[in-house]
């Protein structure tokens, strides 16, 4: 199954708000967040709106979602998944720091974190300014199904971690992958 992935449209903030406090609810991805379900459910709209503004006009953040079709009028589908990509230049090189995934349950297994993925890395490397050198995340210690994930994307563990903003008693693992490097062969 196919999704068609794009970059989140300003007035789909309600959308993106659902989708966020969804993830932030869901048992299975919990570990995955750093901010909790009560602290996002408090924002007011305005947070949630400019961030869909900023996001879709690509302010230092870009949010790509995946949508299903739900059989609704007129082709519209529900947002069943996102990836937030936000361009850090403070890093040693400019990074694309891939956060906010979340993809709903049923749309698990499905290929659309693949596709997400997918998009939201070629964007990194189309890019100009600045000109992304590395993509990255970060992983928790007990989400062994999404780093295997990350690991056929390509990305590998860095041997940086950091304890968990929510458990400190546990770990997340930064994971990269470098700008593709070809080769001329003329």
């Amino acid at each position: 199954m196919g999704y068609p992935v794009r970059t989140v449209k300003a007035d789909e903030w309600p959308q993106i708000k659902e989708l966020r406090l969804a993830g932030l609810a869901d048992p299975i991805a919990r570990i995955a967040f750093n901010e909790t379900h009560e602290r996002a459910a408090a924002y007011p709209d305005d947070v949630w709106r400019d961030r869909a503004e900023r996001s879709a006009i690509g302010d230092g953040i870009t949010t790509f979602v995946g949508e299903a079709d739900d059989g609704g009028e007129k082709g519209v589908g529900r947002i069943a998944g996102m990836v937030v990509v936000l361009v850090e230049t403070e890093e040693p090189v400019p990074t694309a720091h891939l956060v906010a995934v979340y993809v709903r349950p049923e749309h698990r297994g499905t290929g659309l974190a693949r596709q997400l993925f997918g998009r939201a890395i070629d964007w990194s490397w189309e890019l100009e300014t600045p000109r992304i050198e590395r993509v990255r995340l970060w992983v928790h210690e007990e989400n062994a199904r999404a780093e295997a994930l990350y690991g056929r994307l390509g990305f590998v563990r860095t041997g940086r971690s950091m304890v968990g903003p929510k458990q400190p008693s546990a770990l997340e693992y930064e994971m990269t992958l470098p700008r593709p490097r070809h080769r001329s062969w003329g």
